[in-house]
């Protein structure tokens, strides 16, 4: 796979998120960003959410996890990297594409209170992203550290994990509270700022494939 194509798999899917997750919050007067899940924006009886859900989360979603495939056969063999770039493309590429199929009820229920079937599955797979990606952050940054300059991206996979764990568990300590909103633009702000980094290091790194040393 052409490099420069991956990397604009990366970049237009990270735009394709942060976009909707912004205009999500305009078609309600009183939506605030600090204590309002980012799903509330194309809840099941949002105004514009299909058009939230199919315009922008699900291709950003084929996006992001076609870039961590296709990166795979760009980059030099790492056992912990291909496992990390497959565990993001699953649990952060198509779990961004399962939660916006499935969207949650009206204003996320998040007492679940009589919840819908599209409402458990949301959870279920937005739980296990938080889960799962940070995980995968690791890994890659355990697998890259001795690639062409990989010493700075591996800093930056393991820092923008931390933040996203730290915040996670922030988050489901207390998922009812008048922060939930900002903890989680903070887990996601992180993992798509190693996103946009990792594919920039891909585009202007040269025979990467040459480039690793055995670990």
């Amino acid at each position: 796979m052409n490099k420069t194509a991956v990397f604009w798999f990366g970049i237009i899917g990270s735009i394709l998120f942060i976009i909707p997750s912004i205009l999500g919050g305009l078609q309600f007067e009183n939506y605030n960003h600090i204590q309002q899940f980012i799903s509330e924006g194309f809840a099941i009886d949002t105004p514009y959410g299909t058009y939230l859900r199919f315009l922008g989360y699900i291709p950003s979603g084929i996006l992001i996890a076609a870039f961590s495939f296709s990166a795979i056969q760009t980059l030099p063999k790492s056992n912990l990297a291909k496992i990390g770039l497959i565990l993001f493309g699953v649990f952060y590429g198509i779990g961004n594409i399962i939660v916006a199929v499935f969207p949650c009820d009206s204003g996320c229920n998040k007492e679940l209170i009589d919840p819908t079937i599209s409402q458990i599955i949301h959870n279920t797979s937005g739980t296990l992203t938080y889960l799962i990606v940070p995980i995968s952050l690791i890994l890659i940054g355990l697998g890259i550290k001795k690639w062409k300059n990989g010493k700075s991206i591996s800093l930056i996979s393991f820092v923008c994990a931390s933040i996203a764990i730290l915040f996670s568990i922030l988050l489901s300590g207390n998922p009812n509270g008048n922060y939930i909103g900002l903890f989680q633009r903070l887990i996601e702000s992180s993992i798509l700022f190693w996103l946009i980094n990792f594919a920039f290091y891909l585009k202007n790194t040269t025979t990467l494939k040459n480039s690793y040393r055995n670990s």
